[in-house]
């Protein structure tokens, strides 16, 4: 970092500390502490322990399990920000996990991705970095510059350790079919598609894979991994096709309900990679999970942004 980066003030959440340590290594300055309390009445308390006056002060916290008091946390540590007289503040949200609620689709619901967007501008966040957001126009819910991040060419150097000469990207469905197209272009392989129908009680189905399957090397990549019932969905449907192998890939590894589990005792599939977004417990991990670090990359956009340079760039 230039010797503008004494400016720079970098604080954590408690969703994931070892990521933003991670990337305070990478940008070569100092983690600031944070003292998070809760009172007896239930209430947290959040203080910024380092001078943030007129500095440029990024906050780190995916939203992760238990989500609402990591929401809180955040909301509250850019309202001490902002009380403390910084000069601009960015919400750095590796995983903005009420994205998945972009839409109204049923009556009388609310659209959790806007509001939670409202309450982070209300709450003093000048802009956001966040990386793989659940769906594009979730970037449009916030008032403030959006810079988004996504982790293909992370993905894509780990796999082209493989020979690509026979392989397949598979997007579990439509909706996610275009990050699939961009990975495919970046590995130069080809790509396919489900056909995903999901029903009210959260059950899934996938009636057909459009595209070429039999006899290949199959990687399956979503944006996200949470309970896994679609990419098990798939896997049922890709045997059916007879791959030659297959491989399991996503950017947000949240693994709910053993996921990893129910994935990794899969014989087919030889392995699941995922990045640290999200953190993975320990005695979650299993021998066939490969995480992959988007530290470098999030401490890049982090230099550009306080450096006035461009974060598309990156692309």
């Amino acid at each position: 970092m230039n010797e503008e980066s004494r400016e720079i003030a970098v604080f954590s959440g408690s969703a994931h500390p070892e990521l933003a340590e991670e990337i305070c290594e990478h940008l070569g300055v100092p983690l600031r502490p944070v003292e998070i309390e809760r009172f007896a009445n239930d209430c947290l308390g959040v203080q910024l322990q380092a001078n943030c006056r007129e500095r440029d002060v990024f906050i780190i916290q995916p939203l992760v399990r238990p989500v609402q008091e990591h929401l809180v946390e955040l909301l509250l540590m850019l309202d001490a920000a902002r009380g403390a007289s910084a000069s601009r503040i960015t919400a750095v949200m590796p995983h903005y996990s009420y994205a998945r609620s972009d839409k109204k689709d049923a009556p009388r619901i609310s659209i959790g991705g806007r509001l939670v967007a409202d309450l982070l501008v209300a709450a003093g966040a000048n802009r956001v970095l966040a990386m793989t957001l659940h769906s594009p126009q979730v970037h449009g819910f916030f008032s403030v510059p959006v810079d988004h991040l996504h982790a293909l060419q992370e993905l894509a150097k780990h796999f082209r350790q493989y020979d690509l000469s026979r392989t397949t990207v598979v997007s579990p469905d439509l909706g996610n079919a275009k990050e699939a197209s961009h990975f495919a272009r970046l590995l130069g392989v080809q790509v396919a598609a489900g056909a995903k129908e999901r029903f009210p009680d959260d059950r899934v189905q996938i009636t057909s894979v459009i595209g070429e399957i039999t006899g290949r090397d199959v990687i399956v990549l979503d944006d996200e991994i949470a309970k896994g019932s679609t990419v098990l969905e798939l896997l049922d449907r890709l045997a059916e096709l007879k791959p030659r192998s297959i491989r399991v890939a996503c950017t947000h590894g949240l693994f709910a309900s053993k996921a990893i589990e129910r994935i990794g005792d899969r014989p087919e599939v030889l392995e699941i990679v995922c990045t640290n977004t999200v953190p993975v417990p320990e005695e979650e991990r299993t021998e066939k999970l490969k995480i992959l670090s988007i530290a470098p990359a999030m401490a890049e956009a982090i230099r550009r942004i306080h450096n006035g340079e461009s974060v598309s760039a990156l692309f």
